[in-house]
């Protein structure tokens, strides 16, 4: 692990304080990322917008200008992060070591670090957006954000970094959530091209988020239990992070329900008939 002569000295207190072992190698870079996707929501998404959707965008309301906007963040993010985590996954040379439940909990490198802090970088700001627009996206996205970032902060005790990364594959559907919603910004709704993406949308979810992301909840619950019948472990912590797991669990399956839901209405035939 590296030492803390690498870290940010203004992190250390924090640190301590909430003891987030890992957390001041890492305090800059997540200050870093949640920045650049303000700047990347308040400045480049609406200036290319306004260059390639010129009357569509301008004619939004500024609440709808802000999920745009938003939805443009979302889209760079989680195809950078699930560049980042699948290339932990399959080359970090940790991974293939991490044979027993302790290891899995509590194992620490650098890599596995760095993706962790890109993605509470990015709920950071999550959280800002979502909470300032909350009559827009709803108190689900807020509470999306804030089990995300808790979740990732917890990371840096250091905690489950194995399952963190394996948690972040969530991340491959939302391309296709924010595709579909563009194409009916633009107009497209019911098109070919929106099936198309639809199924691509209802496939990623349901494969990364329903049946990996379970299966992973499960995995990590199993070594926690271990854990927890070897000998003393931090309960808070244990408790934490597993109702904040759960929560984004039940969130997806939520919100798996609301896609099948949507695709019906945009996708199934009028019903003509007269009463």
């Amino acid at each position: 692990m590296p030492t803390l002569t690498t870290a940010t000295p203004w992190a250390v207190g924090i640190a301590n304080r909430l003891q987030l072992r890992t957390f001041p190698l890492h305090a800059s870079q997540i200050l870093t990322t949640a920045g650049t996707y303000y700047g990347l929501y308040s400045i480049i998404a609406p200036a290319i917008s306004r260059t390639l959707a010129p009357k569509i965008y301008n004619d939004l309301s500024k609440e709808s200008r802000a999920n745009w906007d938003a939805r443009a963040v979302g889209f760079v993010q989680a195809a950078f992060i699930s560049y980042q985590a699948l290339s932990v996954i399959l080359t970090d040379p940790s991974r293939p070591g991490a044979t027993t439940a302790h290891q899995r909990l509590w194992d620490y490198s650098t890599r596995t670090g760095e993706v962790q802090a890109y993605a509470a970088g990015y709920f950071l700001w999550d959280l800002y957006v979502t909470t300032r627009y909350m009559s827009q996206t709803g108190p689900s996205a807020a509470a999306h954000a804030f089990c995300g970032l808790l979740i990732t902060m917890l990371g840096f005790r250091p905690f489950a970094n194995y399952y963190g990364v394996n948690f972040i594959l969530y991340n491959l559907s939302t391309p296709f959530l924010n595709v579909h919603w563009l194409l009916d910004k633009l107009g497209k709704t019911g098109s070919n091209l929106q099936l198309v993406n639809g199924i691509a949308l209802i496939s990623t979810f349901f494969s990364a988020r329903l049946v990996w992301g379970s299966y992973q909840t499960w995995l990590l619950s199993r070594d926690m239990y271990e854990a927890w019948q070897s000998g003393p472990v931090p309960q808070l912590l244990f408790a934490t992070y597993l109702l904040s797991n759960t929560t984004l669990t039940c969130l997806n399956f939520y919100w798996f329900g609301k896609m099948l839901q949507a695709l019906r209405r945009r996708f199934d035939p009028k019903d003509d008939t007269r009463g």
